[in-house]
């Protein structure tokens, strides 16, 4: 068993955890950080990698509850942005050690932002510099974020819901009643992904979807970089039609999340179309048709600005399994390091003459 498989195992059970923390022991620091975000005349959401996808996930809780925020991965906010002194940045990051999140705390601080870490290690340096830090602490997963990011995610969310005040007991246990159920549902998923022929090595894969998924769908992209060491791409399901569907061909792939409510009809149209013009969908939802695609996950019931929640765990398994089909090290990275602590080059000094 890899070590990216035995991460994703655990993953329900830390899920649970998370949400379960906030409901308690984590609650207070979860309503200081909703109080600044309610007394900031700005709000900013941010994080980079698999954290900037939590980050997208968590934004469309914001957006529904009508909390508008500016969103921008790190890096762009670092170099290209400046803070009004009456704004609060929330900076999402699993070490709090990656140098443009050290960066960008410290210039949102000496801006006189208000900065609120989420993060999963209580001694990084985001973790002691933000004036509201929150902290999801777990065992660290092995190489691809796994735990790290979904747990971020779910924090990053959970913080969304507080600000509006829609975060309460009857939700806490309706997400981990989901969660539970779709550790149940793992077995069944790993048997679809033994029997399809969805995963293919070498094809071209495409992650679409809408609302909290989006950031399922760039995770996706990247797990098939790093696991699969394949290349992908991920975007809005709207956004595809306008242009990019001129790739399809025979054999192409694409993994399309149906949200809950919204766009369902269409989305699924979508799916039919695909296969018509000889390629091949991977469709991820609730109450799905069985035949909607050529490989469809039934996701247990969730509500729907949730689902990101558990959405992402079949892809996870499908990248991993795919990376097993493709003879990959799915366990190691070849270039890039745990944590990307400089800001030039792809190897190291030696090599390259760069920064390592």
């Amino acid at each position: 068993m890899t070590h990216f498989l035995r991460d994703i195992l655990r993953q329900p059970e830390e899920l649970r955890r998370t949400v379960d923390y906030f409901s308690g022991e984590g609650k207070r620091s979860l309503d200081a950080a909703a109080a600044a975000i309610r007394g900031a005349r700005h709000v900013y959401l941010t994080g980079i990698g698999s954290s900037w996808h939590a980050a997208l996930n968590a934004g469309a809780i914001f957006y529904r509850n009508s909390r508008p925020v500016y969103m921008q991965d790190a890096a762009e906010l670092l170099q290209y942005a400046s803070f009004p002194p009456d704004s609060a940045v929330v900076i999402i990051s699993r070490s709090g050690r990656s140098i443009e999140i050290v960066q960008l705390a410290a210039k949102a601080k000496s801006s006189g932002a208000t900065v609120i870490g989420i993060t999963n290690s209580p001694d990084g340096p985001l973790a002691k510099e933000a004036q509201t830090p929150i902290v999801v602490s777990l065992a660290l997963d092995h190489a691809i974020s796994v735990n790290t990011y979904s747990t971020l995610a779910a924090a990053a969310g959970i913080l969304a819901s507080n600000v509006s005040g829609s975060f309460n007991a009857k939700l806490a246990a309706t997400l981990s009643q989901s969660i539970l159920e779709a550790g149940h549902a793992i077995p069944e998923w790993q048997k679809q992904l033994h029997d399809t022929k969805w995963l293919k090595p070498g094809v071209t894969s495409y992650f679409l979807a809408r609302g909290s998924s989006l950031g399922s769908a760039h995770e996706a992209r990247l797990l098939w970089e790093e696991g699969v060491k394949s290349p992908a791409t991920a975007m809005g399901s709207s956004s595809f039609r306008h242009g990019p569907q001129e790739m399809i061909a025979k054999d192409c792939r694409l993994g399309i999340w149906i949200d809950g409510t919204r766009m369902r009809k269409e989305d699924l149209a979508m799916a039919r179309d695909l296969s018509k013009l000889g390629g091949s969908a991977m469709l991820i939802g609730q109450n799905l048709p069985d035949d909607a695609g050529d490989l469809v996950f039934q996701l247990p019931a969730i509500p729907s600005e949730w689902q990101f929640l558990i959405d992402i765990i079949p892809v996870q398994l499908a990248s991993e399994r795919l990376s097993r089909l493709s003879g990959v090290d799915c366990d190691t990275f070849r270039l890039c390091s745990f944590i990307v602590e400089d800001d030039g080059g792809l190897l190291p000094e030696k090599t390259s003459g760069g920064k390592s």
